[in-house]
């Protein structure tokens, strides 16, 4: 057990459990739908999009959003070749597509069901809120009569159909309760509430999914599956998906690196790694910096070098104070310790490690630590030259200039 256990005071759990989430979580990840939708990356190449599906996979990610073979030839022949790859590798990832609300979108998602032998959710979103409506020029009998002719045609073809309303984080009460009762009455065994344009704060989300779960889907009977889809424009994404999921939503969206529309998605990675600091999840979390470079390779988005657990700053370190704890952990033997004393995220747990690096703000503990993990020979005169060429610096030293003083 490591001696970090007990030394640490959690005022997350004065009031009680951090979150108590009433189901275990699960997660739907959007990264090759939603996430695609930025205006700023790539669509990647199949080979690359294929190299994502398996490292979801491993990071346990129960299901996947392949994308919407209804936009395009190139959409559908994607998708198609994906749901072939998790019949041909027996993934356990449960497939879904995105549509509108229109048999043009439905019929390409079971034509790829049925030629895989794949069950393929079909996740048809229709928008819901007032300010919608008003710029569509759409009646609620309008959005009524389509809810139903899609839901129907979608369990018709036998494609388990996943409603999704747009905007629900800004429609009316009496609005999407007439909506979802009327999908569930046609046959949809999941819904997905959607905070679309990032308008909510945990304290919304939370309203809305116990109305949703309490006043909508409980009078049903039927037992349906609750899902949050949420954006990042108040910075509120995983806030707010932690929230949904501990209000009673089964089932959260994100995309890697938090890619999508505007400034994106709740951010999949971060809400794995909440979920298992939180100990909602107890899975394999080594592959997620792959994932996450995975992703920034395949679409052309750098990761941000203060981006939280996956940047390359996340636990790295040159100040002298900071180093010279975490230098005092290490010599205690105890890795745990050592990631949890400047750090609330044990980089262990994500197959990182902390570094400890020499600049103008390190002290005489940085460069011997260097120095040490690299096999040189330790010497007063050795560090007392690097530390005084550090303090003149405005960045921290290169590894090819440490190396350099070192052989003087």
């Amino acid at each position: 057990m490591s001696s970090a256990n007990g030394l640490i005071y959690d005022w997350n759990r004065v009031e009680g459990p951090e979150w108590a989430f009433p189901v275990a979580p699960k997660l739907d990840d959007e990264t090759l739908r939603d996430g695609l939708q930025s205006p700023s990356v790539l669509d990647p190449p199949i080979e690359k999009k294929l190299r994502i599906l398996h490292l979801m996979e491993a990071l346990g990610i129960d299901a996947a959003d392949l994308g919407l073979p209804g936009s395009g030839p190139r959409a559908k022949a994607d998708v198609l070749r994906l749901v072939q790859e998790i019949a041909r590798a027996k993934l356990r990832i449960r497939p879904n597509c995105a549509a509108r609300t229109m048999e043009a979108d439905i019929r390409p998602i079971a034509d790829i069901s049925q030629a895989t032998g794949v069950e393929i959710e079909a996740a048809m979103f229709l928008g819901t809120s007032p300010i919608r409506q008003y710029a569509e020029d759409w009646t609620l009998d309008f959005l009524l009569r389509t809810t139903e002719k899609a839901v129907k045609f979608s369990v018709s073809v036998g494609v388990p159909a996943m409603y999704v309303t747009e905007d629900t984080t800004r429609s009316h009460p009496e609005v999407v309760k007439k909506l979802y009762t009327t999908a569930i009455e046609c046959g949809a065994h999941a819904i997905v509430v959607c905070d679309t344009v990032g308008h909510v704060t945990p304290r919304g989300v939370q309203a809305l999914i116990r109305f949703v779960r309490e006043d909508v889907v409980a009078p049903t009977g039927v037992k349906v599956r609750i899902d949050w889809h949420g954006h990042s424009d108040r910075g509120l994404g995983v806030a707010n998906s932690l929230a949904a999921l501990a209000a009673g939503a089964d089932q959260a969206h994100g995309a890697a690196l938090g890619i999508g529309e505007r400034v994106g998605n709740t951010a999949m990675d971060q809400l794995l790694v909440n979920l298992r600091l939180m100990g909602a999840i107890d899975r394999d979390l080594t592959k997620l910096r792959e994932y996450c470079e995975a992703v920034s390779d395949a679409v052309g988005v750098p990761i941000p070098p203060n981006y939280p657990a996956m940047g390359t700053d996340a636990f790295r370190t040159a100040t002298g104070v900071h180093a010279a704890a975490v230098i005092k952990a290490f010599k205690k033997h105890d890795e745990e310790l050592a990631n949890q004393v400047y750090s609330g995220v044990p980089s262990h747990w994500f197959g990182l490690e902390q570094q400890i690096e020499v600049g103008p703000m390190s002290g005489k503990s940085n460069v011997t630590h260097w120095l040490e993990k690299r096999g040189f020979a330790v010497s007063p005169d050795l560090v007392e030259k690097i530390l005084t060429r550090a303090k003149q610096m405005d960045r921290l030293l290169t590894d090819t200039e440490m190396r350099e003083l070192c052989e003087q």
